[in-house]
């Protein structure tokens, strides 16, 4: 390949694994994926990555931006730049507010400051405390008109004056142009700036760009289509007709056509078209008509422990404080075992059926026949963590909290008394008389303790008092499925409408200290571009059930030969009917809940070993790559971009732990229970240290021919080669 240059220094080469639909390019290699090019130059390049979810938690796109913040930092230093609304309730409390660094931001935000907008700089306070760019919309509505017209004459694209979600989206995007094309202006050398939108909120600047033909390299990302949101709200059979779907009338139809026509000319005019998953990949290219170059799959922030055993002490601490919960909620009916009870949770936004509410529910009902037939002693607890509309915390779940309160309460006073009596009998050197050390009133605090604990009334469903009780999805389907609490049930369910806080008065924890004290997340959503609580589940190792329509499910299936194993279940919703699903879910659940309490202990440790799979150290790694494809797109002179076919000997995938697998209805152990000699058995067969070691040495390096960059690089090489081989 014949080497091009900029000035006197060589072209940047940068190199990547072929990029196709069916196997994209992915960290299936993880420490075999090749590392990029040393020689690509970011020195003269800025990157403006652009969101109405900057430093402004509206969705899931906030954490995506705000976790791969850092490791963005890292690589660009400070030509990173994140463009987003001013909203002054968060630049309060997230944004530090400061005079721009660079000089030509600073020209840039001076000039349109002068003319009429309200532009800020800062610093955002999270992990990497990156630069952001903050423009105030509201300030410049007086030419939300003017650029309305404007738009409809570039683009044929009407707004409606009702939609102010849109009418924001027009005025976002014809500021972050204005922001875009100043700054080019004011470059005294000709810029490579990278542009990263997400969205369609943010696609209307990517658009202009275009339209304006500025000197900027355009990367869109869209984290879940539009129209498909909509149409999986409205209960179609949306994977098996999205081929057939017509997609301007049903635009038309729900009245977001205006939106759509954005989002999809933001997909069509960027030099890079990316999306979060494989399967919202195929959405996209029905959908939007473009097939996306490459996915960039979300990743988070991994914090590893020093030692395994950290990451299971902090599962233990966290489930005795859902424990205490316990207690309170069902006092008076607490008829099971707390230590043989199994807490499962699914969470996220309240949407019944995309979420996979409903065949939760309905797995949770055959579940609870299975354990009564087969007299299990496991109790299962399900909460259901999914903000809706509510008035107040439910009377009588506040009253359980007290109640037990109050006997904890009392049981330390009777503690307290009984010690100081046999301190004082000990003192004189005398065994105390056990008939004598308790007196009546202790007896009767105890008395009245356990009369409080009387309940005439099942332990309630819901935690807080909903206002549209009758109405409620999730609490019709338990009135119709019959799961109540009762005591003869071994299923209990715990509707919790309001996201987690540790300042509630009712379970004190934050979301992420309640999932690790729990033993399994379930998530059998039909529609999850991607999936961050399934992924949060993982880095903290705790097993979960995911879906293959679900972006993370796919991803862990195909790097995991066998993801059971590491206790993350995959659903069948794609290739089966719901009856059918159904079943495969409770066959899920009652293989879990016959797993012995050393059987999940060592599951928990191997989910927690996938965290690196999901770490944004690799998975960060795709969006370099866009914006290297999209660079080399906008700036083909000073930029080369290799793609290179893949070859069958690429990549690798988890194995089979070498040990024996923890579920069940593969181990040699077909009963639930195990006697203690089974339990010492497994405790000498198995070495938590030396099964991770086999896992790692069992991940190979893939055998990866790499790209030479021109002949006579390649002739060089092997002529060190061969003269190696003749000294040798």
């Amino acid at each position: 390949m014949a080497s091009l240059c900029r000035g006197n220094r060589p072209l940047p080469v940068i190199r990547t694994e072929g990029m196709p639909l069916a196997r994209s390019l992915s960290v299936t290699s993880l420490s075999g994926l090749e590392d990029w090019d040393e020689e690509f130059d970011l020195e003269d390049a800025v990157l403006f990555e652009i969101a109405w979810e900057v430093a402004n938690k509206v969705g899931g796109i906030y954490t995506v931006i705000q976790t791969k913040a850092r490791l963005t930092s890292e690589e660009w230093g400070e030509n990173y730049f994140l463009v987003g609304p001013y909203v002054e309730s968060n630049v309060r409390t997230q944004v530090e507010l400061i005079e721009p660094t660079n000089p030509t931001l600073k020209k840039t935000i001076d000039k349109m400051n002068s003319s009429g907008c309200k532009v800020y700089f800062g610093r955002w306070l999270i992990e990497g405390s990156p630069y952001v760019v903050l423009i105030d919309v509201a300030y410049t509505a007086w030419s939300l008109d003017t650029w309305k017209s404007e738009l409809w004459e570039l683009c044929d694209i009407g707004v409606p004056w009702f939609d102010r979600e849109a009418n924001d989206a027009v005025l976002f995007g014809f500021l972050t142009a204005w922001l875009l094309g100043e700054y080019a202006a004011q470059s005294e050398d000709p810029p490579h700036i990278v542009a990263h939108f997400h969205e369609w909120l943010a696609g209307l600047g990517l658009v202009l760009c275009r339209h304006r033909q500025l000197p900027v390299a355009t990367i869109f990302t869209t984290h879940a289509t539009l129209l498909g949101r909509y149409l999986c709200a409205g209960n179609v059979d949306f994977y098996n007709k999205l081929a057939d779907f017509n997609v301007d009338k049903e635009a038309g139809d729900r009245q977001i056509y205006h939106r759509y026509c954005l989002e999809r000319a933001a997909a069509h005019c960027a030099h890079v078209f990316t999306t979060v998953s494989q399967i919202t990949a195929i959405e996209a290219e029905h959908l939007l008509k473009r097939k996306p170059d490459i996915i960039t799959p979300n990743g988070l922030n991994v914090k590893k422990f020093s030692a395994v055993h950290e990451f299971q002490n902090l599962h233990a601490q966290s489930k005795n404080r859902i424990q205490e919960f316990v207690r309170g909620h069902f006092y008076g009916h607490l008829d099971f075992n707390l230590d043989k009870c199994l807490f499962l949770f699914i969470a996220g936004r309240y949407e019944f059926s995309n979420k996979g509410a409903d065949l939760f529910l309905e797995a949770l009902a055959r579940l609870n026949y299975l354990l009564r037939v087969n007299h299990s002693d496991v109790t299962v607890i399900a909460f259901f963590i999914m903000p809706a509309r509510t008035n107040n915390f439910n009377v009588e779940t506040l009253k359980g909290q007290a109640v037990r309160k109050q006997l904890w309460d009392t049981a330390q006073t009777v503690k307290e008394r009984f010690g100081k009596k046999l301190y004082e009998s000990l003192l004189v050197g005398q065994l105390p008389d056990v008939s004598k050390i308790m007196d009546k009133e202790d007896f009767t605090l105890m008395k009245r303790a356990i009369f409080a604990t009387q309940r005439q009334c099942q332990p309630p469903i819901c935690t807080h008092n909903m206002l549209e009780d009758s109405s409620d999805p999730i609490l019709n389907c338990v009135r119709r499925i019959g799961l109540f609490n009762s005591s003869a049930d071994r299923v209990k369910i715990i509707f919790h409408p309001e996201f987690l806080s540790s300042t509630s008065p009712l379970l004190p924890m934050d979301y992420e200290e309640f999932v690790r004290g729990c033993h399994l997340g379930v998530f059998p959503s039909y529609y999850e571009p991607w999936g961050y609580t399934p992924a949060e589940c993982t880095v903290m190792g705790i097993p979960s059930i995911s879906t293959n329509l679900s972006g993370f499910g796919c991803f862990m299936e195909q790097h995991i030969a066998d993801p059971s194993a590491y206790g993350i279940y995959i659903l069948d919703r794609r290739f089966r009917g719901v009856d059918e699903s159904c079943n495969q879910l409770t066959s899920f659940l009652f293989q879990f809940c016959k797993q012995s309490r050393r059987q999940r202990i060592i599951q928990r440790n191997r989910t927690e070993r996938l965290s690196d799979l999901l770490d944004w150290r690799y998975l960060g790694r795709y969006y370099i790559s866009a914006r290297h494809m999209a660079l080399a797109k906008a700036f083909p002179d000073a930029f080369l971009y290799e793609v290179n076919e893949p070859t069958s000997t690429s990549g690798f995938r988890y194995p089979r732990p070498a040990s024996v697998p923890p579920s069940p209805a593969l181990s040699r152990h077909s009963s639930p229970r195990h006697s203690e000699a089974e339990d010492n058995d497994e405790d000498e067969r198995y070495d938590e240290d030396l099964e991770a070691e086999k896992d790692r040495v069992n991940i190979r390096q893939p055998y990866v021919v790499l790209p030479f960059k021109n002949k006579s690089s390649a002739a060089s090489a092997s002529n060190g080669t061969s003269d190696e081989s003749e000294k040798n």
